[in-house]
């Protein structure tokens, strides 16, 4: 059976107190890939507080097959979704009449997924007279630190995914300058693709840091792609390839091969997000002055050895480190609803009208890294 998360902030007792304010009561959907996720959160930007943030996670479902298959992930969500939103309504102790406003994530992400949850949405919207709000998922992971800790504007981020791997300046509510990104595969899939090789389990991010800690991570001197190079670009297909000759020349694996290529193979990513991120840290403050805070959001960004490396940066050059905490760093529907809040109150919010779009670049302005194509730029 696929596994449900719930994670709340003491809603319960503010029940009474929350029905007289007057700030946007937010339900939030995420479905952009295998989480299904809906979350209420109540508050202003800065100042917010999830009533609750539940996930319905798909782990098993896609285990066999290494990897998302798209269609089961839609499927699922179209069986779940309902049941995921009541148990976030009454976990936050809401009912659905208290809800202003309903949000979704429209995009990047995998497109019938995110049709099962902006479908959702819109039709509790419009069944309740609500207002729709459509958001961005990488603006939603890049506005975290914001939900989880206050953090002030402008801020620089690592933003680090499994479908996305770039450093954004975050300059005020809507406004986002790519500093770099992957110029082919995120730092995320390359750990997926990492735990594949090895025979570990779904979802390999997890897996690869959990045998990296009984690893040596001298052992392999795995390349730190583009570290010599100018820039706060990324690339992360070069590492894979040389994880998977080194496996082939180790093989057949023992645990402790396995471990130790784990080890080399984390040390490697931070080392490159180390220098990388170093760079962005330049390139903001060239940009935009000194960033009030480094931050690191996505679902690698859970990864302890990859913070350290960045809290480390971020105290060399003179800055604070935040990172989430884990339950809001993987997909979740509260940084949905946080995101709306932070898009109502300076007047951006797009609504119904909004079509998902499975790519959808946070900085438009930029050029595509990855080519762009009928579906619109990948990065």
């Amino acid at each position: 059976m696929a596994s449900i998360s719930r994670d709340t902030r003491g809603a319960a007792g503010k029940a009474k107190a929350r029905r007289s304010s007057r700030d946007p009561l937010v339900l939030g959907i995420e479905t952009s890939c295998d989480e299904c996720a809906v979350a209420v959160v109540e508050g202003r930007p800065g100042a917010a507080t999830i009533l609750s943030n539940v996930v319905w996670g798909q782990a098993d479902l896609h285990t066999p097959y290494g990897g998302v298959v798209p269609e089961i992930a839609a499927r699922a969500h179209s069986r779940t979704i309902d049941a995921v939103a009541g148990e976030a309504l009454r976990v936050a102790g809401v009912d659905l009449a208290e809800v202003t406003h309903v949000a979704a994530t429209a995009g990047p992400g995998l497109l019938g997924p995110l049709l099962v949850g902006a479908t959702f949405g819109k039709a509790v919207a419009s069944a309740r007279g609500l207002e729709f709000v459509a958001v961005s998922h990488l603006e939603a992971h890049v506005l975290s630190p914001r939900l989880s800790h206050g953090t002030a504007w402008p801020y620089a981020v690592a933003l680090l995914s499994g479908g996305h791997a770039q450093f954004v300046a975050a300059l005020g509510p809507g406004t986002y300058r790519r500093l770099g990104g992957t110029i082919d595969d995120a730092a995320g899939e390359a750990f997926d693709k990492t735990a594949k090789l090895l025979g570990l389990a779904y979802p390999g991010g997890p897996e690869v840091e959990r045998a990296a800690r009984g690893g040596d991570a001298s052992r392999y001197a795995f390349p730190t792609p583009l570290a010599s190079r100018e820039g706060c670009d990324l690339s992360f297909a070069g590492l894979k390839t040389a994880v998977r000759l080194a496996a082939e020349r180790t093989a057949p694996l023992s645990p402790q091969d396995v471990a130790d290529i784990c080890a080399s193979f984390q040390d490697a990513v931070a080392r490159v997000l180390t220098v990388k991120s170093a760079r962005a840290l330049a390139a903001f403050a060239d940009l935009a002055g000194p960033p009030t805070a480094l931050a690191a959001v996505g679902g690698v960004a859970a990864n302890q050895v990859l913070r350290e490396a960045l809290a480390g940066v971020a105290e060399a050059y003179g800055t604070t480190f935040v990172a989430p905490p884990l339950a809001l760093c993987g997909d979740n529907g509260a940084m949905v609803a946080y995101c709306a809040i932070e898009r109502l109150a300076a007047g951006l919010a797009e609504g119904s009208a909004t079509r998902v779009r499975s790519r959808w670049p946070l900085d438009e302005a930029a050029a595509p890294l990855l080519g762009a194509g009928r579906r619109g730029a990948k990065a």
